[in-house]
């Protein structure tokens, strides 16, 4: 591999697959993402509904696709995937029909890697997105105490010190899928999915405790409340153990919605996932490092 080649980095998620590529010195040249299809045997709220998500994932991918063809070959792809074993065989054909025979790693969380200390009981069963997403707020924000709350199709949180040590995190239902367990498995209440939800929280009130007055907006501010309400019990907790200045940092598809319902401050980052997979990639290069990563 050469040392001058960029990196392919990928971040397959539950709900979506974000990618970079990524210069040696963890220069973002360019970014996408695309959408999971929908599971044909899952259940949605309405066949159209499902018709539409699949519309939409294979423009995202055919888009992802048509940036992928300009860009020039990578050295290496360095992905973290949490979406099980059919996400890998598909990313795996793809990146196949685009540049045979490239090299692809995928990362596994370790007990200590580019200044992050795992303090998990068994480390290797942290999931890779929240290993990544460490290392790369620890970049980001150096020397700084942090929670980190991923809000995706699962609520993640992560508490980390100052000095690098994860000290360990929590996980639960995320907005998107509290609104559809309470569709699926109640008689009179809706399922709603994050794009109608987001409607409706657009007319929050500006003042005052939010209480609905029909029920879908009780749905989906109720939802969005009991994730803000969890991160700020977290955060107030961490910040009176440690008796230190925490840093909340938000990221996740539905970091938008939940942050409106925050009453704390906090910082929006994106792209710690990726930011991680490129300080492992780079630390690949100098095996002293102690970078460590298990083949596709």
């Amino acid at each position: 591999m050469s040392a001058s080649a960029p990196f392919l980095l990928i971040d397959a998620g539950n709900s979506r697959v974000k990618w970079a590529l990524a210069q040696a010195d963890g220069t973002v040249a360019q970014t996408g993402a695309f959408t999971h299809a929908p599971d044909p045997g899952a259940h949605t709220a309405a066949e159209a509904t499902q018709s539409t998500q699949s519309a939409e994932a294979a423009a995202s991918l055919a888009a992802s696709i048509a940036a992928w063809r300009q860009l020039p070959r990578p050295g290496s792809v360095w992905l973290s995937n949490v979406a099980g074993a059919a996400v890998a065989q598909r990313l795996t054909a793809l990146l196949n029909a685009h540049w045979p025979g490239l090299p692809c790693t995928t990362i596994r969380a370790q007990a200590h890697q580019c200044g992050v200390t795992n303090g998990y009981t068994t480390p290797s069963t942290l999931g890779s997105d929240r290993w990544a997403g460490l290392i790369g707020a620890h970049a980001a924000f150096p020397g700084e105490a942090l929670l980190l709350a991923t809000l995706g199709t699962a609520t993640t949180l992560e508490a980390l010190r100052a000095d690098g040590s994860f000290i360990g995190g929590l996980i639960a239902p995320g907005w998107s899928l509290m609104m559809r367990s309470l569709g699926e498995h109640t008689a009179q209440l809706p399922t709603l999915d994050a794009q109608a939800a987001r409607g409706l929280l657009a007319h929050s009130p500006q003042h005052g405790p939010w209480f609905a007055s029909d029920t879908r907006h009780s749905v989906s501010a109720g939802c969005a409340l009991a994730q803000a309400s969890l991160i700020e019990r977290m955060w107030h907790d961490l910040s009176d153990t440690w008796q230190t200045p925490v840093r909340l940092v938000l990221g996740g598809g539905a970091a938008d919605e939940v942050s409106t319902m925050l009453q704390v401050p906090h910082t929006r980052h994106d792209t710690l996932v990726l930011s991680g997979l490129a300080r492992i990639a780079a630390a690949s290069l100098c095996p002293a490092s102690g970078a460590f990563a298990a083949p596709l």
